[in-house]
């Protein structure tokens, strides 16, 4: 009997010490799920307190602009005001000018009604001079300032620069939001296309105008003059930036782990490219159809954003300010790698690099 308490009890302590041990991976399971909350919400906390500061440069601008637009329209209202006081004052000076000639002219005929003498009477009656025609005033009158439609053009005017401002205010913040996100990426030699040559800190590509004789790689890019970075994202956000100063063509942006490195491949989201497309002064989204964008002169750097968990890959022109283009409702279900296609020589008009480059938020 003894021997059966004692293998029982080394069962149950067997048993205890799992149930312990259980317990103390759920403890700091949900220790560490109260930090990733706690994270959570110190995180929001400062997405927040940005948008709230943001957003309060952006109604402060709004109301000087709103000031501005009273103040125009004040001013008009009083330049009309004033257009018709002169008027005003022209006529009755005017006036007042028929009226002493008339009163001059009264006084030299009243003398005369009172002479009895004939002959004088008409030596001075000759004498007097014909008066000028007199001015119809039954027809003249002051015209009113007209102020119809001068508060609807007003607030028009107001509504459209408004509208500009707060896309230029709603792009600024927006793209300030974003940079937030930057990473540190370098290009990978391992998959650069036998044309590019990379500069040293990675940073750099550019169009060597000759095809290297390199290892083969199935990660190497051949059939474009690409190259991927080192650094891939597979969930949250990230923001880099690249300078396309002097190029007459490049491609840049985001894909996907698996696209087809050898041989050429329509670049889309579908083939895996999420990526802006600039030749020749167009500049597109490269889709099926490409997606053609308004082009901004001396569009020198784009930032690009990526929601991984979102499915959104957002461009930016940053000197500018201004939001390019955002693919929504995007399919990430693989690492992505920002990709740099500096583009053919084309004869030395585009041997410029791209330049990954350091975010600047006061820009």
């Amino acid at each position: 009997m003894q021997r059966l308490y004692e293998e029982e009890y080394e069962v149950k302590t067997a048993l205890l010490g799992k149930i312990e041990a259980e317990v103390q991976q759920m403890i700091q399971e949900r220790k560490l799920k109260i930090k990733e909350i706690k994270d959570m919400v110190e995180f929001r906390k400062k997405d927040a307190d940005g948008l709230i500061a943001d957003g309060g440069q952006v109604f402060t601008a709004l109301m000087r602009r709103v000031e501005k637009c009273r103040d125009d329209f004040n001013q008009t209202v009083k330049e009309r005001l004033k257009t018709t006081e002169k008027q005003a004052e022209d006529l009755i000076k005017e006036l007042e000018q028929e009226i002493e000639d008339l009163t001059n002219r009264s006084s030299e005929v009243k003398p005369l009604s009172h002479t009895e003498d004939h002959l004088h009477f008409l030596q001075a009656f000759r004498s007097l001079k014909d008066p000028p025609p007199p001015r119809d005033w039954t027809t003249v009158e002051v015209r009113p300032p007209s102020y119809a439609g001068t508060l609807r053009r007003s607030l028009d005017q107001l509504e459209e620069t408004l509208n500009m401002e707060m896309k230029k205010l709603r792009d600024d913040a927006e793209l300030k939001r974003v940079q937030q996100y930057e990473v540190d990426v370098t290009l990978d030699p391992d998959t650069a296309a036998p044309w590019v040559i990379l500069s040293e800190d990675g940073k750099q590509v550019h169009d060597g105008g000759v095809m290297k004789k390199l290892p083969d790689n199935p990660k190497r890019c051949t059939g474009y003059t690409c190259v991927l970075t080192r650094q891939s994202f597979s969930s949250g956000r990230f923001y880099f930036e690249v300078q396309v100063k002097d190029k007459t063509a490049w491609c840049l942006g985001v894909v996907r782990e698996s696209i087809k490195r050898t041989g050429l491949t329509k670049r889309t989201p579908k083939t895996g490219y999420w990526t802006l497309l600039y030749y020749k002064d167009v500049l597109v989204f490269s889709d099926d159809p490409d997606v053609r964008l308004p082009l901004r002169a001396g569009l020198q750097k784009v930032g690009v954003f990526v929601d991984y968990d979102e499915g959104l890959a957002s461009f930016y022109d940053v000197e500018a300010r201004v939001h390019i283009y955002s693919a929504t409702g995007c399919t990430f279900t693989e690492p992505l790698y920002p990709i740099l296609c500096p583009w053919y020589q084309e004869g030395g008009t585009n041997s410029a690099p791209l330049i990954i480059s350091p975010v600047n938020q006061t820009d």
